[in-house]
């Protein structure tokens, strides 16, 4: 069983930033896809970012350029910061850790960007 578990949101205003983390409960980078997702009220959970075993990435468009996934094998950590951050970024942020037919989810953590 892995568990995940997200901290860094909060409350920010248009052009701030924030960086997330998600602390896994073991050494499961070398093995899962670590990603961030993100859901605001009455929307699909979209993915944001994401990062493979072997350190590859990937971004949702509307966050390319803005938001940036990193890792910290030693510490079981994964990262996502978030700059010149939009009111419609707004949203509960998730991690997720994916290895073939497993899927774990972290609690979320809300992030909220003011006009």
């Amino acid at each position: 069983q892995v568990q995940l578990v997200e901290s860094g949101g909060g409350l920010v205003q248009a052009g701030g930033s924030l960086r997330l983390s998600c602390a896994a409960s073991g050494s499961i980078f070398n093995s899962y896809t670590i990603g961030w997702y993100r859901q605001a009220p009455g929307k699909q959970r979209d993915m944001v970012a994401r990062i493979s075993n072997l350190g590859r990435t990937n971004y949702a468009d509307s966050v390319k350029g803005r938001f940036t996934i990193t890792r910290d094998i030693a510490k079981n950590t994964v990262y996502l910061q978030m700059n010149t951050l939009k009111p419609e970024d707004t949203a509960v942020y998730y991690c997720n850790a994916e290895r073939l037919q497993r899927s774990y989810w972290g609690q979320g953590t809300q992030v909220t960007v003011s006009s």
